[in-house]
């Protein structure tokens, strides 16, 4: 079996102009004495963006949780996809609860510190459609507990009282810890 490979014009002669990437993006930030650029618009998690050090660092803002994990996890995935994190640097960081991962320390073709922080403000983007739905939700789930319609709800009165209600019956206390096939002897 045999490969056939066409080999073209290099790459350099191919592209006649270098086209500019250019848009814009709104967030809460902050640079630090460093020069490190802190995002803090989303509700769980704090990015820090560090061009010194050529990294991307996410930081829990409250607890630790599975949620948080999460979105550290989608962060990163969302930048390996496009071309920003390395993906073999994706590791823990020196704070608990941290997530760190490289990215590369120059570009020919873009400011890499611009490039990370524009593709961070896309996913920013993306989650706060997710969060609408989340906070949505959650809204929906406190109005069906605060406020019950007719079928979930009843008037006091309105269930009948019953003689022996539940599952655990008065006069058999064996049964309650599972004790109702030991063997007794009496005398």
């Amino acid at each position: 079996m045999s490969i056939s490979i066409k080999v073209g014009a290099p790459a350099e002669e191919a592209v006649e102009e270098k086209t500019a990437i250019s848009g814009v993006a709104r967030l809460k930030a902050k640079k630090t004495l460093t020069g490190d650029i802190m995002i803090v618009d989303h509700i769980d998690i704090d990015i820090v963006v560090m061009p010194n050090e050529s990294k991307v660092v996410t930081f829990a803002k409250g607890s630790l949780s599975d949620v948080i994990y999460d979105t550290q996890d989608r962060l990163f995935k969302f930048l390996v996809r496009k071309g920003i994190v390395l993906p073999e640097s994706i590791r823990s960081g020196h704070v608990y609860g941290s997530l760190e991962a490289k990215v590369p320390e120059k570009s020919d073709y873009a400011d890499v510190t611009q490039v990370t922080i524009y593709n961070i403000a896309k996913f920013l983007e993306e989650e706060r459609d997710y969060l609408s739905v989340l906070k949505d939700v959650e809204e929906m789930d406190d109005e069906r507990i605060t406020d019950p319609d007719e079928y979930d709800s009843t008037e006091l009165g309105e269930v009948p009282h019953e003689q022996n209600k539940g599952s655990i019956r008065p006069g058999y206390p064996g049964y309650y810890y599972g004790l109702a096939g030991v063997y007794r002897y009496e005398e």
